[in-house]
């Protein structure tokens, strides 16, 4: 029997793409532990987020690259996963250098469920296995901590000689809010400058640790609290939540317009509301139309990522401060967030490879 080596198993494997990064594995530099003896073949293909919805396609294929070599007796492929940071915004400094993606859930306009999303996928993306944070930078009307179910002022604790703010943490994640030091009593009324200096505070001052990924709910519309994180934060990309009208198409070329103006590269679109399941007929309803997003998305070459119904459970969770996916995780919407999630998770890869070569980080479908 012809002795196999790791040159000719790594030669094999280098035939091998990701199927989100088109290049290939052995470049890449995702085959690791590599060994072989006596004819036994064995490695770990280390992706490049635990979210990856490719894995058993690049499985499939890695054992068909070897079934043509001659000399393997036995092949064992295990998995790991490390996620790569994309963080190529236009901001001048890098407030959170322990962040690896910072992900912007923004909408052109309000009451679309851009909080329901933006909290349902952070949930989405732990349960992957990624360690996940979630930012409410929703000045003027924060909801995160009801949808997540926290309340009460943050503590301190002494990091590297000096006090940070800790985060709340909230079904295993980590959850900070303005909403935390506000009067709910209160209206918000703040010019840019105060504005600016509580988005800083949230950002430098907040102790989020390692994390693979930071969801940050945006306020909706187009204004200051968008370009204070454009300015001073490195960013990985938007992720813009639209409703299904045909009128949703001009919520999305504002803020596509302005996300485009401040140089954050938009790494998707998701469909909120999209239709009903009727209990008695089992039939999906279109009560708002349907696909306006997805023509959006497609005029405008955005990854459009997934569509979400209306369901009770997603409104009562988010009233009752659990979210769905915690409550039913096995349920046809929360299934629909795991799935958005895995794609948000491998546009940011593809933003990350980008941002590596120096070329744009504008996503296209």
């Amino acid at each position: 029997m012809e002795s196999i080596t790791q040159e000719n198993i790594l030669a094999a494997l280098s035939k091998v793409q990701d199927p989100e990064l088109h290049r290939d594995i052995v470049s890449l530099g995702m085959v690791k532990n590599l060994g072989v003896n006596n004819g036994r073949v064995s490695f770990t293909v280390e992706l490049t987020t635990p979210a990856c919805p490719l894995r058993e396609t690049i499985e499939t294929d890695c054992k068909k690259a070897l079934a043509a070599l001659p000399g393997i007796s036995a092949l064992e492929i295990s998995f790991g996963a490390q996620v790569r940071g994309s963080k190529a915004g236009a901001g001048q400094t890098d407030l959170l250098p322990t962040v690896k993606n910072v992900v912007l859930v923004a909408a052109g306009k309000g009451g679309v469920g851009k909080s329901t999303v933006a909290a349902n996928l952070a949930v989405a993306l732990k349960m992957h296995g990624a360690k996940t944070g979630l930012l409410d930078a929703d000045i003027y009307g924060p909801s995160v901590p009801i949808i997540m179910g926290v309340k009460g002022e943050p503590t301190k604790i002494d990091v590297d000689g000096g006090q940070k703010i800790a985060p709340t943490m909230a079904h295993g994640i980590p959850v900070m809010s303005i909403g935390f030091f506000l009067d709910p009593d209160q209206a918000v009324i703040w010019r840019g400058p105060m504005l600016g200096k509580a988005l800083h505070q949230l950002m430098a001052d907040v102790h989020w640790g390692e994390l693979d990924y930071l969801v940050v709910d945006m306020p909706p519309g187009t204004g200051d609290v968008q370009i204070t994180f454009s300015q001073q934060l490195k960013v990985s990309g938007a992720l813009l939540v639209a409703t299904p009208q045909l009128v949703a198409l001009a919520d999305v070329v504002r803020a596509k317009s302005m996300f485009d103006k401040v140089m954050i590269p938009i790494v998707g679109l998701v469909e909120n509301m999209s239709y009903f399941v009727c209990d008695g007929c089992n039939k999906e309803h279109d009560i708002f139309a349907r696909g306006g997003a997805k023509q959006a998305a497609e005029r405008f070459q955005i990854p459009f990522l997934g569509e979400i119904p209306i369901t009770l459970a997603l409104r009562k969770g988010g009233d009752e401060g659990v979210p769905i996916l915690v409550q039913y995780p096995d349920s046809p919407v929360s299934k629909s967030f795991l799935d958005i999630a895995a794609k948000l998770a491998g546009q940011l890869s593809i933003a990350s490879e980008r941002a590596k070569k120096g070329g744009p980080t504008i996503i296209t479908t």
